[in-house]
């Protein structure tokens, strides 16, 4: 893995593997979380705090889905959200984890080694559910992202009956994604759910979806919402996400899929 070094000692990856495939090896995210200390996809917090306060109260009760190296966690925590449990299917990513918060003195949040197709939760536990680009890799070798391979959908559905039944009747499940609402509505909205969908865009020249999805709150005619106009964002890249592996990790899935 070819890697560089930040000012402030943080590896970060300078590209990725040389294929999209490769982040269906869990090998592959063991032998990168060994080395690489931390690597926010599709942005930090910083980018999409004002879309996450609202949903998200000192009170609410956090899951997070494929935490990796990421500091989303972290970043609840220091405004004030204490009941945090992240999961990761990477042992070596949560063994990490687990030390550097406790090293920073955050030991109320649980982290623990699970997969999220098979989450090991009480049914109704959580307020909120949220993951930033983790379903992203189901998609890795999906085909016509109009008519996704069905062992692509078997899996995605798996994952989103899991957050739906972990969810407490009003809970929020969060989705921060590269996806676009005419890929994703099509899933979220399966009849056995409950929830609402709605969305919004937030980064720069490479636009990600904010996807909030509310159980119990699903009319009988609800077509999916958004605060925007759907359409395809215009492309305009700066540097820093032209070399950025979100952008590689959408341009390899793309050829994968063509």
């Amino acid at each position: 893995m070819c890697t560089r070094q930040d000012p402030n000692g943080t590896h970060k990856n300078g590209g990725g593997p040389s294929t999209a495939l490769a982040y269906l090896d869990p090998k592959y995210w063991d032998e990168r979380f060994s080395t690489e200390e931390h690597y926010e996809w599709l942005k930090d917090y910083s980018h999409f705090r004002h879309l996450i306060q609202s949903h998200i109260t000192p009170n609410s009760s956090v899951l997070e889905l494929g935490c990796g190296n990421s500091q989303l966690c972290e970043e609840l925590y220091k405004d004030g959200v204490t009941e945090i449990t992240c999961i990761d299917l990477s042992a070596v990513a949560v063994e990490n984890m687990q030390k550097k918060l406790l090293s920073k003195g955050f030991k109320e949040i649980k982290v623990l080694e699970a997969d999220m197709l098979d989450l090991p939760f009480s049914n109704e536990c959580f307020d909120v559910v949220i993951e930033k680009g983790t379903m992203e890799v189901l998609f890795v070798d999906s085909g016509d992202p109009w008519n996704p391979r069905p062992a692509t959908v078997t899996k995605v559905m798996k994952m989103l009956e899991g957050v739906h039944r972990v969810l407490k009747p009003d809970g929020i499940y969060i989705s921060i994604s590269f996806g676009q609402p005419h890929f994703r509505r099509p899933l979220f909205e399966a009849p056995q759910f409950t929830w609402s969908v709605e969305w919004s865009t937030f980064g720069d020249g490479f636009h990600y979806f904010f996807y909030t999805l509310k159980k119990g709150r699903r009319s009988l005619d609800d077509k999916g919402s958004s605060k925007e106009k759907l359409e395809i964002p215009s492309i305009c890249l700066f540097q820093d996400e032209l070399e950025g592996e979100d952008y590689l990790f959408r341009t390899n899935i793309d050829e994968l899929n063509c």
